[in-house]
């Protein structure tokens, strides 16, 4: 198996796994070969959406399943798989409730799986979030793995173990710190996504090159055609460089009382139009770099960013095809974007009542800070 790894320490600063393992894979993806090429020393239940499930890489994996037409349910294994389990869940935003996880939940229970047997998430942010907090609350804390599917997964939602579900109409309202004790990552896997895939998980590697690494930032601005086309070498070259900047962030900021609030570069906003366009209508990747352009926006008219940075990286959004207008075609607000403010107010890292927004001063240059609502509006 030809692939490189790191770890993510925790320190001892959380106590469901001292860290996590990145394996990052550069061959065939063969599921079947990396979880029972061997005698197994656990028990896992595997998640899968109907989507991941039907891809054809998959197929020798759900065969030990008896999975043949792919629908939401769950399969028990035979052969080598024999003691495990798949769950098949619905795929989609709009699926990432409680109930779902608590469906997670009752299939182990019901094959009565201990907390040292293993949740294992196949798939993208939304499976992965939601199978890290089912193993959370199984008998108080049963150990997960993921194998991230999409390029969001792999660059963002998979690492650093926030965990969670939708409720109320409102993203990522439930949940949890807890981090997977290991990941699986195959950068083919990038190469099945559709085109609005493949552009929302871009959109959290754009993000992270603005955090964090100004060689990443000059590679987009450069090898934009090579982006475009998923040149194998850069996408993996990406990965890599995103998982670490990640790491090195988690590392210092498990739980978010500091640092880590950088990376929700873009998310106050996004997940604000998410919530109002309706959950699942937009890609989140999208969303999020419409967020961090009215970011930018708003870093502009505080006097922290150059006019000439904003409309550098607004070149780029525009370039990758993601919305930069206050109002964008995914929701046009006709209250002066008083409906996404209000959202924006119940975000769950408001700590005031003010807004906490994470700002620009320039490249790497990033500000958290509070805001008043009369500046947020003239920016929607």
């Amino acid at each position: 198996m030809q692939e490189n790894a790191f770890s993510i320490n925790y320190q001892k600063q959380y106590i469901a796994t001292p860290k996590s393992e990145i394996h990052f894979i550069q061959e065939k993806i063969d599921l079947k070969k990396l979880f029972f090429s061997q005698a197994q020393n656990c028990r896992r239940l595997f998640t899968l959406d109907a989507n991941v499930a039907a891809l054809p890489c998959l197929k020798n994996f759900i065969a030990l399943f008896g999975a043949a037409k792919i629908k939401p349910g769950v399969y028990d294994g035979s052969g080598a798989a024999k003691g495990s389990a798949l769950v098949i869940v619905k795929s989609g935003e709009k699926y990432k409730t409680i109930k779902t996880v608590l469906q997670i939940v009752t299939a182990a229970l019901d094959r009565a799986f201990t907390r040292k047997d293993v949740f294992c998430a196949i798939g993208g942010g939304v499976l992965t979030d939601m199978t890290a907090f089912a193993a959370s609350l199984y008998k108080r804390g049963a150990v997960c793995e993921f194998v991230p599917t999409t390029l969001l997964a792999m660059v963002d939602a998979a690492m650093g173990g926030k965990t969670g579900c939708d409720f109320d109409d409102y993203k990522n309202m439930i949940g949890a710190f807890y981090p997977a004790r290991a990941l699986y990552v195959y950068p083919d896997f990038v190469q099945s996504l559709n085109a609005a895939q493949y552009r929302s998980g871009f959109a959290e590697a754009f993000k992270t090159a603005l955090l964090y690494d100004k060689k990443m930032f000059a590679e987009i601005s450069k090898k934009r055609e090579l982006i475009k086309k998923r040149d194998k070498t850069f996408v993996f070259k990406m990965i890599q460089a995103c998982a670490k900047a990640k790491a090195r962030v988690v590392q210092k900021d498990m739980t978010e009382k500091n640092i880590r609030m950088q990376l929700n570069l873009g998310h106050t906003f996004g997940h604000a139009l998410e919530t109002c366009a309706g959950l699942g209508k937009i890609a989140h990747g999208d969303a999020v770099a419409w967020g961090i352009g009215r970011a930018l926006c708003l870093s502009q008219k505080l006097g922290l960013c150059s006019k000439e940075y904003k409309e550098e990286v607004f070149a780029l959004l525009d370039y990758f095809g993601w919305e930069t207008k206050a109002a964008p075609k995914y929701f046009c607000p006709k209250d002066g974007g008083k409906k996404i403010l209000e959202a924006m107010r119940r975000d769950k890292k408001n700590s005031s009542n003010k807004i906490r927004v994470i700002l620009q001063r320039g490249l790497c240059e990033t500000v958290i800070t509070e805001v008043n609502d009369k500046d947020i509006l003239k920016c929607l």
